[in-house]
């Protein structure tokens, strides 16, 4: 059985470099794979990039006031805590954890196949 493993990558020097939109959302690409990241009362989160549902680009919608995603295509909501659905369709958001370090801010992703 193999085990999944993870690596750490940095994704900025700080949260002032990461160009989120006024919408509180950003695409970077990480290790040639892209991903979302919001910022929500300071906070920074990532997810995966495209929406379970339809496919469309998490980066397109925005953050509501109490910290979900919300999808741009059909309004689906999602915690950016831990990426369950908020809106009642039971899809589910695949997260990412963020750590501030004194060296910038990193996300850590599964080393390989990450969104096969």
């Amino acid at each position: 059985m193999n085990e999944k493993k993870y690596l750490w990558y940095k994704i900025a020097n700080s949260v002032d470099e990461i160009s989120f939109t006024v919408a509180g959302l950003a695409e970077i690409e990480v290790n040639n794979k892209m991903v979302c990241v919001a910022l929500h009362n300071n906070t920074v989160y990532a997810c995966t990039q495209k929406c379970p549902h339809a496919g469309a680009c998490m980066a397109d919608g925005y953050v509501d006031a109490i910290g979900n995603i919300v999808c741009g295509l059909h309004g689906y909501k999602f915690s950016l805590k831990n990426g369950r659905n908020s809106s009642g369709e039971g899809y589910y958001l695949k997260t990412f954890p963020i750590e501030m370090r004194k060296e910038g801010v990193f996300i850590q992703l599964e080393e390989d196949h990450l969104f096969k």
